[in-house]
């Protein structure tokens, strides 16, 4: 009888434990950035965003978007047990307290903006060259994946870096005040940068660096306790799309 006892109560445990693992909702942290995302009142559009306002819509459960900095949807990431993140990188770091649906999208090989009268920068250079030279200052975002072929570049080189908690419109306009020479961005990113900037399209100039590959794939990354069957309905629909 004891052990009968003993077994209905691990069985019960167990389905508790289940229970809770469930989401009833779940959050979905990106923050703004043309033309990768871009927030309406039907959910989000974009590169990245509505291929994930898609697959979300196929998942039979609430979801909600929430506007957050890059940076701190890493930290809430780690502590949420229900949420997800919009069109990150995936890298082995992450990849410890995360999961990764399939790939959403893929950047074109990484670029650099510079103002237009650098001399110093110039188009087809190659990437240990830019890297290894210690006269330019570079503009990193703290905290910020270039994907694991430019990570493992800068770790190798070591470059003059200015790091901050900077946005891409921070970084344009301390190119366009010398402050710094120059900062990585996708071709995608880097003409509505500029226009969407009060600077003219004159000022700055995108440059081609030899050496780097295709762009890295971009994923909706999510707390290790979303259910499979979750990450499931999510690839579903990430095959349909394509």
């Amino acid at each position: 009888m004891f052990n009968l006892i003993l077994k209905s109560l691990s069985i019960l445990i167990v389905f508790m434990s289940c229970a809770f693992a469930q989401c009833a909702k779940i959050s979905v942290y990106y923050h703004e950035r043309i033309p990768y995302v871009i927030a309406t009142a039907d959910g989000l559009t974009g590169l990245t965003g509505s291929p994930v306002t898609s697959a979300f819509n196929h998942v039979a459960l609430p979801f909600v978007f929430k506007e957050t900095p890059s940076k701190r949807q890493i930290r809430i990431l780690k502590n949420d047990d229900c949420s997800c993140l919009v069109g990150w990188f995936k890298t082995v770091e992450r990849q410890k307290f995360s999961k990764y649906s399939l790939p959403i999208y893929q950047d074109q090989a990484t670029i650099i903006l510079v103002k237009a009268d650098n001399d110093k920068l110039y188009n087809g250079m190659e990437i240990n060259q830019l890297l290894s030279d210690p006269t330019l200052l570079f503009d990193v975002r703290d905290g910020y994946s270039y994907g694991s072929f430019l990570d493992k570049k800068i770790i190798q080189h070591k470059p003059n870096i200015n790091a901050g908690t900077f946005k891409n419109s921070d970084m344009l306009k301390r190119i366009h005040l010398k402050r710094a020479d120059y900062f990585f961005i996708s071709p995608e990113e880097a003409n509505s940068l500029i226009n969407l900037s009060a600077f003219s399209s004159s000022d700055f100039k995108l440059l081609t660096i030899r050496g780097i590959p295709k762009g890295e794939k971009r994923y909706i990354m999510c707390s290790l306790d979303i259910e499979d069957a979750v990450m499931d309905k999510l690839n579903q629909a990430i095959i349909l799309k394509k």
